[in-house]
């Protein structure tokens, strides 16, 4: 179906539209002219993604200097496999009514824990444990001891990648993370690092909440996207959660007394060590008193050699 939204061109990839659904598409659009924010609310299962995909596309394919960008932002990951098929079959219609090949790109990026490929840490269960075991086989400081030491164990797969990938970029298509699996095995190449790649030249990108708003995540993955990007929140109501859980530190008891254990042990490191140098100046003091070293013949520079420490500190045991 083809519809004209105020004077735009929007391809619909359904033979039915809702009168909810035109509404939404007019005012999103009005939105966009005005580049400016929009809360838009639609009922539950009246086609809003399919909507907002099919609007802004048809933006981004009309005005390609306006809107550079698409940032999907959705909370989990099967709703993210949700906008990249609804995106895949929008963009098939696309090539059925125009027979113009797709020269979109659009992928999906989540965390290493769906996306690695790696025999070994792929099979871990928990996600904090695949970053973990990730990092130790992909961090600079481990990589440059492969240099010297030929047995250090790294990821082939980040090595390919990070050899070959970055100077071949993916080739246009919409992209599902068992797609971005499937690439990468046959490329040989990190889905997981090929995805945050992609991302700087894709013309849509969809994931989740924290990529954008935890900035401990965003500076590393969402920092230079594009400035005239438009960004859709999905089920917007649920920022408020995520911005608390991001920000948000969880101390339990344990963590407190282990403070306490750690916080004692160094207070009684630090006592030891100055009773020790008190202890030792004092004896240091008392042979200079003694003339034990004949210190009233030396000169300053005699006394700060080596070998005359080496001797204060031998009477210092003795004592």
């Amino acid at each position: 179906m083809k519809l004209n939204i105020d004077g735009l061109l929007v391809y619909f990839p359904y033979d039915y539209i809702y009168p909810e659904q035109y509404s939404y598409m007019l005012e999103l659009k009005r939105t966009l002219d005005a580049k400016g924010h929009g809360v838009l609310e639609m009922p539950s299962g009246t086609g809003k993604t399919i909507s907002l995909l099919s609007l802004i596309v048809a933006y981004q394919r009309t005005y390609p200097l306006e809107v550079t960008k698409l940032i999907y932002c959705s909370r989990t990951v099967p709703e993210i496999e949700k906008v990249i098929e609804e995106l895949r079959k929008l963009m098939e219609f696309y090539t059925k009514e125009t027979g113009e090949k797709n020269n979109f790109l659009a992928l999906a990026l989540s965390s290493r824990k769906n996306l690695c490929i790696h025999p070994e840490v792929s099979s871990l269960r928990f996600g904090k444990e695949v970053d973990g075991k990730c990092h130790s086989l992909t961090a600079s400081y481990i990589r440059a001891q492969r240099h010297s030491n030929p047995n250090q164990p790294v990821c082939r797969f980040y090595e390919e990648f990070d050899a070959v990938g970055r100077q071949v970029p993916i080739p246009s298509g919409i992209y599902n993370l068992d797609d971005l699996k499937a690439f990468g095995r046959k490329k040989g190449w990190c889905p997981y690092y090929l995805a945050r790649y992609s991302i700087l030249h894709a013309n849509i990108v969809v994931y989740s909440y924290h990529y954008l708003l935890d900035p401990k995540i965003a500076d590393l993955v969402s920092k230079e996207l594009a400035k005239k990007s438009v960004v859709v929140f999905d089920e917007a109501h649920n920022i408020d959660n995520v911005c608390i859980d991001s920000m948000s530190v969880n101390i339990t008891r344990r963590t407190l007394d282990r403070c306490q254990t750690n916080s004692s042990k160094c207070y009684y490191t630090i006592l030891w060590s100055l009773e020790r140098h008190c202890y030792f100046l004092t004896v240091s003091l008392s042979a200079l008193q003694e003339d034990q070293l004949g210190l009233s013949l030396l000169t300053l520079e005699q006394l700060q050699s080596e070998e005359m420490l080496q001797k204060i500190s031998q009477i210092a045991q003795q004592v």
